[in-house]
Order: structure tokens, then C-alpha cells, then sequence
């Protein structure tokens, strides 16, 4: 993946996005703004995203999106539970038709055995009632291990709105 197909990913769901008059809200951890930036660099984005959310911290996880202190203390701030609740919080706050988020280990250091560098974890959320949450890893480096996460929201969101029935 690289930064071709993300622009293309990008425009691909913007267009799909605008012909359905909805929009999006995004919640970053791991990719610290890198999907933000990706929908804001095509020309039009205005017309369906709405906002973008960077919750490095588990107390901006908490603050900004709503992500709930038991969750965190119990699944930690990389796991499904934790980024389905992001996901939940930027579709409340943005007040959005689709909302994605991302959490996760892009390394160098932070992993553990169980959660080693690479592993990220997406949610997708829509006001169809849609939260689904997913696990990856990925390998590479730190730029590589976001550049694939931010392909992979793009193209689970894309697939998601792709599948969902018009209200």
C-alpha cells in the first residue's frame, strides 16, 4: 500500500460518501491524524467529513470520545472493545452517518507478547446500528505499520458503506 492507493481509496469513498449525502467522523490513535490528513487532502472533502478526532492518550480517549475508564482499565487501550467505543464517541460528537477509529502499536517499543508491534485495532461504526471491530498486525516499521493502518480503515469503511442499505 502507499500513498497513491490511499488517495485513491480516499476519493473512492468521498464520491460514494456525497452521492448518499452522509458523512464521516474519525477517531486516531495510532495514526495520530494520518486518515485526517488523507480525506482532507482531496478537494471537496468539506462536503462529507465532518471532523477527526486524535486520542493519543487514555485520557483523551476519555475525555474527547467517551471511552469509558472500566474498558480501559480492563482490555487496555489496543483492543476491540476500546476501539469500538472510540468509534461509537466520534459518530455521537460528529454527529455523522459513518465514523472509524483506530488504535493500536506502531512501534518501534510498546509491544508485549500478546500484543506485539503491529497490532491495530479498527471499529467501524454507522447510524445503521453498525459497530464492528477487527484485529490486525502488520509489519514493518513504524511508518509502515500506519501507513497499512490507515489503508485498511479506508478500505473497511469504504467496504461497510458499500454494503449498507440507504435510509
Amino acid at each position: 500500500m502507499n500513498e497513491r492507493e490511499i488517495s485513491r481509496l480516499v476519493r473512492e469513498l468521498g464520491a460514494l460518501l456525497l452521492e448518499r449525502g452522509e458523512t464521516l467522523a474519525l477517531a486516531e490513535s495510532c495514526t495520530g491524524g494520518w486518515v485526517g490528513q488523507a480525506v482532507t487532502g482531496l478537494p471537496g472533502s468539506s462536503g462529507w467529513f465532518d471532523a477527526g478526532f486524535v486520542t493519543y492518550s487514555n485520557a483523551a480517549k476519555k475525555r474527547l470520545l467517551g471511552v469509558s475508564a472500566d474498558t480501559l482499565r480492563e482490555f487496555g487501550a489496543v483492543s476491540a472493545e476500546t476501539a469500538v467505543e472510540m468509534a461509537a464517541g466520534a459518530l455521537e460528537l460528529g454527529q455523522t452517518h459513518w465514523s472509524l477509529a483506530v488504535t493500536g502499536i506502531a512501534g518501534p517499543s510498546g509491544g508485549t507478547a500478546t500484543r506485539p508491534v503491529g497490532t491495530v485495532l479498527f471499529a467501524w461504526a454507522g447510524r445503521n446500528g453498525l459497530r464492528e471491530a477487527e484485529s490486525r498486525h502488520f509489519d514493518g516499521d513504524r511508518r509502515a505499520v500506519r501507513m497499512q493502518s490507515v489503508a485498511h480503515a479506508l478500505e473497511g469503511l469504504l467496504r461497510r458503506v458499500n454494503g449498507a442499505v440507504r435510509h
